[in-house]
């Protein structure tokens, strides 16, 4: 009996970009509610609450990320708890190469949108102080793939906070004076879906490349877990995909739009390999100088990007086998959480 072809949607450049023009509303009125009684001040405040990775309590904060962390303290509706805990279950067996397929793929891969990355270039949240961003990242990644978390409700409390951060940025953005609208909306829906690919299909695919032996059903259940965690951080359910096949498909519309050689792309990348550099040398786990490490980061990156994309992103064409996979583990992208 042949195999059923999964449906998909498709997605037109009219939809995306209307959803280019985009924020997520709940998120942005809450910054908007505490720049109206405090003025930037008081956003830098709530920024400096937000990214506390150990506090999650609310009394203190004005009302508005009071209301917001009650209304959307559940699950989507549409949330399967067994697909969620098997997503969980793969995650922890494949923890250590999915850990560095983000790092080597999926945080380059984002880079390679040209308007979305100017949010981080202009924000400066990555460009400067690269390894502690990265950490914090991983920190948040591991957190939400963690059963753990989820029972004690703090996965869904990391994802809200990093939902707010999103609209602070989004608002530092447009007041910056810098922000040009050619670029869409900062932070905007289709940006947000990219990142949500970047972080459930490409691992996918880095797995693969990896020769990482997964089921199909393991797939689809790590993809319905990301789309979870993204529907969380403010991503509209048109642009999550349902299965594998559309998230290719979603992938691609993006990919064709959005990719691009650029200023920001090139120096996300420059400092992500120099922080990956750094925190070699800061674990000390076989990797004595920073720019050995460099040059392991840049040839999987470009092993896993393919030579165009890698152009783009200005990452050196050093002298080592581009295939490094059986060395990969020596590169420690997130070595307090693996």
């Amino acid at each position: 009996m042949p195999a059923l072809v999964k449906p998909t949607r498709l997605f037109s450049d009219t939809l995306l970009e209307s959803f280019r023009q985009q924020g997520d509303a709940p998120a942005d009125a809450v910054v908007t509610a505490v720049t109206a009684a405090n003025g930037p001040a008081g956003l830098r405040l709530l920024m400096r609450w937000l990214a506390d990775t150990a506090d999650f309590q609310t009394a203190e904060q004005h009302p508005a990320v009071q209301n917001f962390f009650g209304q959307y303290a559940g699950l989507p509706t549409w949330a399967d708890l067994d697909k969620m805990q098997r997503g969980m279950a793969f995650f922890k067996k494949n923890a250590q190469k999915i850990g560095l397929t983000l790092g080597l793929f999926s945080l380059p891969y984002t880079y390679l949108g040209a308007n979305g990355a100017q949010v981080l270039w202009i924000t400066e949240r990555i460009k400067n102080d690269t390894a502690r961003r990265l950490q914090e990242t991983g920190e948040w990644v591991f957190a939400v793939h963690n059963p753990k978390e989820w029972r004690t409700g703090t996965a869904i409390a990391r994802t809200l906070k990093i939902r707010l951060i999103h609209a602070g940025a989004r608002w530092f953005s447009l007041h910056s004076g810098k922000w040009n609208n050619a670029w869409g909306h900062p932070v905007n829906q289709e940006d947000m879906a990219g990142t949500n690919i970047a972080f459930s299909y490409i691992v996918l695919l880095g797995l693969r490349k990896l020769d990482v032996s997964m089921t199909g059903q393991e797939e689809e259940d790590y993809l319905h877990l990301t789309g979870v965690i993204n529907s969380l951080n403010g991503v509209v359910d048109a642009l999550l995909p349902q299965n594998m096949r559309e998230a290719y498909t979603l992938n691609r519309a993006i990919a064709r739009r959005q990719f691009a050689a650029s200023e920001a792309g090139v120096g996300l990348t420059r400092s992500l390999l120099n922080a990956i550099g750094e925190v070699a040398v800061q674990t000390e786990r076989g990797i004595a100088l920073p720019e050995t490490a460099r040059n392991l980061a840049a040839g999987e990156m470009r092993f896993f990007l393919g030579d165009e994309h890698a152009d783009w992103l200005g990452i050196p064409k050093v002298p080592v086998e581009k295939r490094l996979a059986g060395l990969i583990s020596r590169l420690p992208i997130f070595p307090n959480l693996v």
